[in-house]
């Protein structure tokens, strides 16, 4: 944590002291509570930070592949294969929220992708799901939005 929001924490603590013994103790509990809340909020804002998040979907005609980055972050280096189709393609660099294509010669019906990628510090990220024209993705559909605490 940076200094200022060290500062911002302690002085948070002197004041629900302060209100516990001087006001009443309940409500100095209760502004210890909405401290603990913020403390929270201040460690999902920083495990949440610099994050990519690249994934892939077929298009709608099965002959392509997207590949977008819904994360918050740049991807760099996103190595993607095919597998059982033997296709491997990178791409050097994708920002939050942009999308690339790959086209491929024929219809796809059912494929896994792996993914690896990188984010601007050098922590490297992969991903693996199976992709199918016919629906049926291996999608985890409890996954939250963007990852919290580590989470993928």
């Amino acid at each position: 944590m940076a200094d200022s929001k060290k500062m911002l924490m302690l002085a948070g603590f002197a004041v629900c002291i302060l209100i516990a013994v001087f006001i009443d103790i309940f409500i100095g509990l209760i502004a210890l509570v909405l401290l603990g809340a913020l403390i929270m909020s201040f460690r999902i804002m920083e495990d949440s930070a610099d994050l990519p998040n690249v994934s892939a979907y077929l298009q709608e005609d099965a002959k392509g592949i997207w590949v977008v980055n819904r994360g918050n972050a740049p991807a760099y280096s996103i190595r993607v294969a095919l597998v059982p189709l033997d296709i491997e393609f990178t791409i050097p660099k994708l920002e939050a929220e942009e999308k690339s294509q790959f086209p491929l010669d024929k219809m796809v019906e059912n494929v896994k992708v792996v993914i690896q990628y990188a984010n601007d510090r050098g922590e490297e990220y992969s991903s693996s799901y199976k992709l199918s024209a016919l629906g049926g993705d291996d999608e985890d559909l409890l996954k939250p939005v963007f990852p919290l605490f580590k989470w993928k």
